[in-house]
């Protein structure tokens, strides 16, 4: 039991709170500007190589290195909405989205001529995992954890109990109604992407330490995460968190069954399922 825990449940729960960080990112996006993000893993991947130039070239400890990339991405995220997205906001969204799409490819070129297509870490050498009482946790695997759920409680208080907060959720149950109640839209989206910049940085961050640093990493996370949202319910924050951490458990699992390279067949799986017999998640979502 101890074994089937700590090579496929540990890792499973660790793969899934990846996910959940840039699920929660997509569901921001999707509840308040109404289109999907499809730049988002580009964007995390581009978080992760500045939290490595930090590190490497200010010679920052890696995780003083994430609190530096962390304001850098989200002023890329809010640079690249009044670059690319905003003159489309009274267009139909599927143009929008289409611009997200062009704007991946555009962050992944800048970050292959940077930093080159080659593989590469924060640390060099192999990291032993800690034995508590028996289960098998990496330092950097408890640390994602718990880094989680700061991220999932901070933003939980956040939308429930400031007045930009609050204005965030009646922007995503009701539109008209919040622009008619004078709720700045301008501002909730500045806001919007500045959050959401702040967590692909931080999902970039920690699939680079646990696994490594690469210039696909962000799209390879893409289908998983937007898995993680639609299961959990486009919208609810913690039915992004549910969904990406059943993801993450899934495709892990799934390799009891099928070879290693095809688990990601299990969470396109879910994806389609979840959008055949419960379009709103198992958190009652939006409708896509």
């Amino acid at each position: 039991m101890l074994d089937f825990i700590n090579f496929y449940v540990v890792p499973g729960i660790v793969t899934g709170s990846i996910y959940a960080f840039a699920a929660i990112g997509i569901t921001l996006v999707f509840s308040i500007m109404r289109h999907a993000h499809l730049a988002h893993g580009d964007m995390a991947t581009m978080g992760a190589y500045i939290a490595l130039a930090a590190s490497t070239m200010l010679g920052l400890p890696v995780y003083f290195a994430l609190l530096l990339a962390i304001p850098l991405t989200a002023a890329l995220a809010v640079g690249t909405d009044k670059l690319f997205y905003e003159h489309l906001r009274k267009k139909p969204k599927i143009l929008t989205t289409m611009s997200t799409l062009g704007t991946a490819l555009m962050l992944r070129s800048i970050v292959q001529v940077v930093w080159g297509v080659g593989t590469t870490s924060y640390a060099k050498g192999i990291t032993r995992p800690n034995d508590w009482f028996g289960l098998k946790i990496k330092t950097n695997e408890l640390i994602t954890l718990l880094a989680l759920a700061v991220v999932v409680l901070g933003l939980a208080a956040f939308l429930n109990r400031t007045r930009w907060g609050k204005a965030m959720r009646a922007m995503s149950d009701n539109r008209d109604l919040a622009l008619l109640c004078g709720i700045d839209n301008a501002r909730v989206i500045t806001l919007t992407w500045l959050i959401v910049g702040g967590l692909c940085a931080i999902s970039g961050f920690f699939l680079g330490i646990n696994t490594e640093i690469k210039s696909m990493m962000g799209w390879n996370i893409i289908l998983p995460a937007f898995a993680g949202a639609i299961l959990g319910g486009i919208g609810r924050i913690e039915g992004a968190l549910v969904g990406g951490l059943m993801i993450g458990l899934v495709e892990e699992l799934s390799v009891l069954f099928i070879p290693t390279e095809y688990k990601a067949v299990s969470a396109f799986a879910i994806l389609l399922l979840v959008l055949l017999v419960r379009p709103r998640g198992l958190f009652n979502g939006k409708i896509i």
